[in-house]
């Protein structure tokens, strides 16, 4: 392939043929391409499916992490401990294509690899890297872990992808329509094409398209303004037009803000987070229209087939088998990582995502007394499972990862796993009967784990927040727990309360219909696979992406 005059290599549907580059920092496309830490990779993976499903004229374009997030592997005494292997990939293409660009006023060599459509079945896929031999050690570093810890190392990253992947366009004579920022990491692509424009901030605004998915404004990075420019992050330009161009006069570069300003139009990643959002940059003037393009899942990938073709078919008996044996093969993972030899028959609940502050996964523990007499009634026995990767240098999130692995030994019924990756995770939504979501309402932008989950039989139990308004059906498809008033309680109070409202749900709903009415639970089950398959799933958000925001 003559990758200097690109072309795409399947023909395109005229309805998606506006031409389109997707920018992000992670990709979940396939568990042996380790390339992501967590939903928001999982999110555009899935994108990257349904543009190559829906025949879309679509490139992805990230960076290929040598050691990627990092390998989540236990101590002695079965803590996490994250450790960082280099990655080898025989399927990855090499371009040949080599450029530079300028980071920290210094020349850094780029090298180019390539994911052709047909080995995962995504569209066109682009994967920048700085370990090359031309490059010195520090440079080389920059492409090797994602999220690096150190400050002036991240920003070196947003500017490898922004500008790396703005000038690879250029490299490969492929003209693009559309720049679609995934989350405001690939910045420094705006300020290139400003700088291939003359300037021309309005030209720049045809092409760039922003996808937020911070609900609030703490969560949106800022860095100082004087440590970006130092790093080549503006392309040239100076402080005081950038601070000009983001409309703020503080020495706190704020990311986000910027992106808003420079985009031809945003958008949240549910409902529920657009409203936020708008209401969050409102007090900003000449930030875009910010719409709502809820987040989802490829069908194909994550579904089990089997599972719907029984239920299609109407056939209970091979459904309640299908699901037993999705639970029995999820459980040998379980036997192999804890030596605890869990019960196809049990009630199995799973916490399993991100490790993250505002995602509580410890919060069933706040109430000692509560949890264990849940996981001791022999009447109605349940079995939980918890699995998540917090980031690595979040001490509160290993602490509390660290903290549940320490009660799961005091309980046969309780399993922590490692490495919640893709494969991992299609496990746990094959081998779970309540997949367990209850982040701090509205931290959630989105969340898509739980879609998943549908779409493998198992049944949401949640707090109202990111995408679950729009899906549940309380009692019928899923759970979901009254909302506090988070704007007025303390934080303390919010989270008594959801305790307290999920362990009602649990004790009173949950556990009596599974044990009690199997026919009203397997009708639950089938409900939220119904309901999930098309509205949730990332071909109707692929579309939705063409039909308003490009």
């Amino acid at each position: 392939m003559d990758f200097k005059n690109f072309k795409m290599p399947y023909s395109i549907n005229p309805n998606y043929s506006k031409r389109t580059a997707y920018f992000s920092m992670e990709f979940a496309i396939d568990q042996a391409l380790k390339i992501y830490s967590g939903g928001l990779g999982f999110l555009a993976g899935s994108h990257m499916r349904s543009a190559y499903n829906l025949k879309q004229d679509f490139v992805g374009i990230g960076i290929l992490w040598k050691y990627g997030y990092y390998d989540q592997s236990r101590n002695a005494d079965q803590t996490l401990n994250p450790i960082w292997t280099k990655k080898m990939y025989s399927f990855l293409e090499d371009t040949g294509i080599k450029f530079q660009i300028e980071i920290h006023n210094a020349p850094v060599w780029v090298k180019v690899w390539y994911l052709n459509p047909e080995t995962f079945k995504t569209c066109p896929m682009f994967f920048l890297s700085t370990d090359v031999p031309e490059n010195d050690h520090l440079s080389k570093t920059i492409s090797h872990r994602l999220y690096d810890a150190n400050e002036s190392t991240k920003l070196a990253q947003y500017i490898l992808l922004g500008k790396g992947g703005a000038k690879l366009l250029d490299e490969m004579n492929f003209e693009r329509d559309i720049y679609h920022l995934n989350e405001a990491h690939g910045l420094p692509a705006a300020f290139y094409l400003l700088r291939k424009y003359g300037g021309d901030l309005s030209k720049v605004k045809e092409k760039l398209v922003f996808t937020t998915h911070t609900p609030e404004e703490a969560g949106n990075e800022k860095h100082n303004i004087h440590l970006c420019h130092d790093m080549s992050y503006f392309c040239g330009l100076t402080i005081d037009e950038v601070k000009n161009i983001e409309g703020v006069n503080d020495d706190r570069f704020n990311h986000s803000l910027c992106a808003l300003r420079m985009s031809r139009i945003s958008n949240g990643v549910s409902q529920l987070h657009g409203v936020v959002s708008r209401e969050m940059w409102s007090k900003y003037p000449g930030i875009c229209e910010i719409k709502s393009i809820t987040n989802a899942q490829e069908f194909k990938y994550w579904a089990d087939k089997p599972l719907y073709d029984s239920k299609d078919e109407s056939d209970n008996a091979l459904f309640d088998y299908r699901k037993k044996h999705l639970k029995k093969r999820t459980f040998k993972i379980v036997a192999d990582q804890t030596g605890k030899i869990f019960d196809p028959n049990v009630l199995t609940i799973v916490w399993a995502r991100r490790f993250a502050g505002y995602k509580r996964a410890d919060l069933l523990l706040a109430d000692k007394e509560r949890f264990r007499k849940m996981l001791e009634n022999s009447k109605y026995p349940v079995q939980i499972i918890w699995a998540g990767k917090p980031y690595p240098m979040d001490y509160g999130a290993i602490s509390t990862f660290n903290n549940l692995v320490e009660e799961s030994k005091n309980h046969k019924n309780m399993a922590v796993l490692t490495g919640y990756e893709l494969s991992l995770s299609k496990s746990l939504k094959q081998g779970s009967d309540i997949w367990l979501n209850n982040p701090r309402v509205p931290r959630e932008a989105s969340g898509t784990s739980g879609m998943t989950a549908s779409m493998n039989g198992s049944v949401n139990l949640s707090t109202d927040d990111g995408w679950i308004p729009e899906f549940a059906k309380n009692g019928e498809n899923s759970f979901v727990v009254p909302q506090a008033d988070y704007n007025h309680w303390p934080q303390v109070e919010q989270d008594q309360f959801d305790l307290n409202n999920l362990y009602d749900v649990l004790e009173n709903q949950i556990i009596p219909t599974y044990y009690e009415n199997p026919n009203q639970w397997r009708k639950i089950v089938q409900t939220a696979m119904d309901d999930v398959k098309f509205q949730f799933g990332s071909d109707r958000m692929a579309d939705e992406y063409y039909k308003l925001l490009y």
